[in-house]
């Protein structure tokens, strides 16, 4: 084994994604690629429909055999490159079986991974997976199977040797290319300073440390204006059912996702500059293990989603692990009813509105947040000021991957 590959075990891998500069000849290239590809995906779950009412097998080996034949015999399939059509043979395996796991675990209905679905031209996103063998960079160009060459925006120069490539077309109509390296570690000195974390809705994240509070930054509340001027175009402009979508509709349209995804890369930017300061000045960081999802289902789903919660969070993980700090999960059960400082319960959950914490048995009153963020220390083991053992700590705490 050699060393990358020994470091790449240890550390994983990441994405690198770029912007492609696409000639009209590239783009027509890459949609018909996509169109072969596309009928295969179709052509899978025809099969594997096929299979289970006649009670068959339906694994990647026979889609590989029903592809070679395809190939044989359609010279429009042939035109294309194998690599990204037998790439999607092996993701429409790995989405098979992880249904069908669900369903033989006996996962609730809302946890299942649906089976594979038909791709629509007018809804699916066109994504094309290369391995090793089906691309090369030249130039600074990136060169497909199938004589496409399209021009990467080297925003930095990727750490080493790409192992595959997936070039997708999103919303706008934009062409990116994510590579797949090996991910490095580049290590902050050490600090001694350790640092809870709560999750909330009026603030984003709580701290044992108030420097390192995370204030809600309001994005989307921001742009909720400029966002329903679109929509209502939108509304006014819509043809009937049926008809075929007006150019001032399809220009509103454009101009609110062009709005949604400039939130979603503010919120996203708003997160990686706070958990890049957060691992930058702590050793070991104690992060509720908190899951927003059930928050959409609320009176507050709007200003939840808004928070992002979750990209934070897994900006963080990802941060910590990038940087080799410890990043802890701490189960979320009772740290909004148990005292940070003698471990003592409440009897009763807290409502959202009572935002001061007070212990009925030492006395202690301080924010409620704040007594979250210090009972992830208790939690974790790093804070030895707090009486671990008073109470048992609940699920044991895990480790970010």
């Amino acid at each position: 084994m050699t060393t990358e590959a020994r470091a790449s075990e240890d550390t994983g891998y990441a994405r690198w994604t770029f912007r492609l500069r696409v000639s009209a000849g590239a783009r027509a290239a890459l949609e018909a690629e996509w169109g072969r590809c596309r009928w295969v995906w179709n052509e899978c779950v025809a099969r594997s429909k096929k299979a289970h009412r006649s009670g068959e097998r339906c694994g990647p080996a026979a889609l590989d055999k029903m592809l070679t034949e395809a190939r044989r015999v359609t010279p429009w399939l042939r035109e294309g490159s194998s690599v990204p059509q037998q790439q999607l043979i092996r993701d429409f395996g790995t989405s098979r079986a992880k249904a069908l796991k669900d369903i033989k675990d006996r996962l609730p209905m809302h946890r299942r991974a649906r089976m594979p679905r038909w791709k629509r031209k007018r809804d699916a996103a066109a994504t094309l997976n290369y391995t090793r063998r089906g691309f090369r960079l030249k130039d600074g160009r990136l060169h497909l199977a199938g004589g496409i060459v399209v021009r990467v925006v080297w925003s930095r120069m990727l750490p080493a040797d790409p192992s595959s490539v997936r070039v997708y077309r999103d919303s706008l109509g934009h062409w990116y290319a994510s590579f797949v390296v090996p991910a490095q570690v580049e290590p902050f000195p050490g600090t001694g300073l350790v640092l809870g974390v709560d999750w909330g809705v009026r603030e984003t994240a709580t701290t044992t440390s108030g420097a390192h509070d995370l204030p809600h930054a309001e994005h989307g509340r921001k742009a909720a204006a400029k966002l329903g001027r679109y929509q209502r175009m939108m509304a006014r402009r819509r043809a009937p059912k049926g008809t075929p979508q007006s150019k001032g509709y399809r220009t509103a349209k454009r101009q609110a996702a062009k709005l949604h995804k400039k939130i979603a890369r503010q919120r996203q930017d708003t997160a990686r500059k706070w958990a890049k300061k957060v691992v930058r000045d702590h050793d070991v960081v104690a992060v509720e293990d908190f899951r927003p999802k059930f928050l959409a289902r609320t009176s507050m789903a709007r200003k939840a989603a808004d928070a992002a919660i979750g990209a934070t969070k897994a900006a963080l993980i990802e941060m910590g692990r990038k940087h080799g700090r410890d990043i802890r999960l701490v189960c979320p059960a009772y740290t909004t009813m148990d005292c940070a400082r003698c471990g003592a319960r409440t009897k009763h959950a807290l409502p959202l509105s009572e935002r001061t914490y007070t212990c009925v048995a030492c006395g202690v009153v301080s924010p409620r947040d704040k007594n979250s963020a210090r009972v992830m220390l208790v939690r974790a083991g790093l804070d030895p000021a707090g009486v671990e053992g008073v109470r048992p700590p609940g699920p044991p705490v895990r480790e970010a991957a």
